[in-house]
């Protein structure tokens, strides 16, 4: 099968963990015309109810969000308008490839001939930042990658990506693809991962100065620049430098 030239034709396509992972109350996130907006008030009405009802139950259900225009690649075509793909826009230990996952076949398209090549965006620290504060106030959502619903390394990728920086899309991997400081070292622009003894990183956020963070936190919760509580300095692992910032 000739996969070449895939791309998100909707503006938020879902990447899942198999096509038996969406639940009645995701309807409108895998229809051929999602609705994100409506998915993410749905979940929310659902989780008052039961928590795991509705975002929190996104857990190993969701792996990740496409965006319009994203590249993907096809390796295999399920049933029922499902095929398990590869999303080189978002790097990951998981396959060499990209982000491994299912998606509806609705979502992707024949991607069309750009007319002009994309103008150089600077990788700097003040371009970094304002591309993460612009999500500030957005929900917490486990795999999500839209000003509807986001996660922590779902945030930290997407302001890299908006300077061109290509950086891994879970927290772990982006731990790997950082140059390694000492806390103390961390500056405006560089990332703070959490893990716990023995662990690989499970939270991260963005350096916005020595001390404080803009971040995703969890579910309920929204994106927000704070001081580290005693709480995340009691995981605060270590701090790491995105190649090429300056």
């Amino acid at each position: 099968m000739d996969s070449a030239g895939l791309v998100v034709v909707v503006p938020v396509a879902g990447l899942w963990t198999s096509p038996a992972a969406p639940r009645p109350v995701d309807a409108l996130a895998v229809e051929d015309r999602p609705d994100v907006a409506g998915w993410c008030a749905t979940l929310d009405l659902a989780g008052a109810s039961h928590p795991y009802a509705g975002r929190l139950g996104l857990h190993d259900r969701l792996e990740s969000q496409l965006l319009r225009g994203e590249q993907v690649v096809m390796v295999e075509e399920g049933t029922d308008g499902w095929v398990r793909v590869v999303c080189p826009e978002q790097p990951s230990s998981r396959d060499s490839r990209g982000y491994p996952g299912w998606a509806r076949r609705a979502h992707l398209g024949v991607a069309e001939k750009r007319a002009e090549p994309e103008a150089a965006v600077t990788a700097s620290v003040r371009a970094l930042l304002g591309a993460a504060r612009s999500y500030a106030g957005s929900p917490y959502l486990w795999g999500g990658m839209t000003a509807y619903g986001i996660d922590c390394s779902g945030l930290v990728h997407l302001a890299a990506r908006s300077v061109r920086i290509r950086l891994p899309r879970d927290a772990h991997d982006q731990q790997q693809a950082t140059i390694p400081l000492a806390v103390e070292q961390a500056r405006a622009g560089d990332l703070y991962f959490f893990a716990r003894p023995g662990e690989p990183a499970h939270h991260v956020g963005i350096v916005t100065e020595p001390g404080v963070m803009l971040h995703a936190p969890q579910t309920g919760s929204f994106v927000v620049e704070e001081p580290l509580s005693a709480e995340r300095r009691a995981t605060l692992a270590e701090a790491g430098r995105l190649p090429g910032i300056r």
